[in-house]
C-alpha cells in the first residue's frame, strides 16, 4: 500500500464533488490515477494532495477544453506555461459565445411573427471616379481580404470624400468566388501599389440601412431581395456596401450602419 494517508475512491468523490465514474473516466484517460491500486480487491486509493489536481481537471472540462489539451496544461513543468495554455481556451470559447449570440439574435429577428416595414429608399447614384482596389476573392477570404485594402487604401488616399464603400460580384454569393472592389471616394484618387482610379458607373439602387453589427447582415439583404421582387424591380449588376458608420469608426458595433444597395430598374409600377 502506499505510504502517505491514502482515501478510497468513494472519500476522495466526496472530498471532490467528482462522481466515482468521472475519476475512473479521469483515470482511463490518463488525466488522474489514483495513487495506489489494491491489487488483491481492485480498489483505487487516492491521497489528499491529488484534490487540487481533480478540481483542476473538473473546471478545464466544464469549460469544454479536450482531453489532450487538458493533459497537456497537467503536464507543463512550470506555472507561466499552465496559465498560457489554460488563457488559451477562454479566448476561444469567448470567440464561440459570441458566434452563438449572434445566431440565436438572427433566429429572433427571423422568427418574429409581424417583422417591422423595412424601410427602402430609390436612389439614383451619379457615376463617380474613386479610389479603389479589387480581386477575384473567395468568399471564406473576405473579410481578411478586405481589412487588407482599406488598409492600402487609408495609407494612400489623403483626402478621402465621403463614406468608404464595396463592390461585390453575384457569384461571390453564387458560387464562393467573385469580384470585389473596395473604394473611397476622393477628388484626386492615387495610383499606388493596388490602390488606383475607378469610375463607378452611374446607377439606381434601392438603398436599406442594416444597423449594428454584420452578424445578421444576410438577415436585411434577404428582407431588401423580398421588397425587391415584391415591388417588381428587376435586379441588375453587383451588390453595393457603403459604411456611413463602421468598425474603422467606433468600437461600438450597436453604432454601425451600413448601407446596402441593391441595383435596380423598374420594370413595373412599384
Amino acid at each position: 500500500m502506499h505510504s502517505a494517508p491514502v482515501l478510497a475512491i468513494g472519500e476522495f468523490s466526496r472530498l471532490t464533488h467528482l462522481g466515482v465514474r468521472t475519476l475512473r473516466r479521469y483515470h482511463d484517460a490518463g488525466l488522474l490515477g489514483p495513487a495506489c491500486v489494491d491489487h488483491a480487491t481492485g480498489y483505487r486509493y487516492y491521497t489528499a494532495e491529488q484534490i487540487p489536481a481533480a478540481q483542476v481537471i473538473h473546471r478545464l472540462r466544464e469549460l469544454d477544453v479536450p482531453l489532450p489539451e487538458v493533459q497537456r496544461i497537467l503536464r507543463s513543468p512550470d506555472p507561466a506555461s499552465r496559465a498560457a495554455l489554460v488563457a488559451d481556451h477562454p479566448q476561444r470559447l469567448e470567440s464561440e459565445l459570441e458566434r452563438t449570440r449572434a445566431a440565436v439574435a438572427s433566429l429572433r429577428r427571423l422568427l418574429q411573427p409581424e417583422p417591422p416595414p423595412l424601410d427602402v429608399e430609390l436612389r439614383a447614384v451619379p457615376a463617380a471616379t474613386v479610389a479603389a482596389v479589387e480581386d477575384d476573392v473567395a468568399h471564406d477570404e473576405l473579410l481578411a481580404w478586405y481589412a487588407g485594402a482599406m488598409a492600402e487604401l487609408d495609407a494612400a488616399v489623403e483626402e478621402p470624400v465621403g463614406a468608404p464603400g464595396t463592390l461585390c460580384d453575384n457569384a461571390l454569393f453564387e458560387h464562393g468566388r467573385g469580384h470585389v472592389l473596395v473604394y473611397r471616394p476622393t477628388a484626386r484618387p492615387p495610383r499606388r501599389g493596388r490602390v488606383h482610379p475607378v469610375t463607378l458607373p452611374a446607377v439606381e439602387l434601392a438603398v436599406t440601412t442594416h444597423a449594428g453589427p454584420h452578424d445578421d447582415i444576410d438577415v436585411t439583404y434577404g428582407e431588401l431581395g423580398a421588397w425587391v421582387v415584391a415591388n417588381a424591380l428587376a435586379v441588375a449588376g453587383p451588390v453595393r456596401e457603403r459604411y456611413p458608420v463602421g468598425p474603422r469608426d467606433t468600437d461600438d458595433a450597436s453604432a454601425w450602419r451600413t448601407e446596402i444597395g441593391w441595383p435596380v430598374f423598374h420594370v413595373g409600377p412599384g
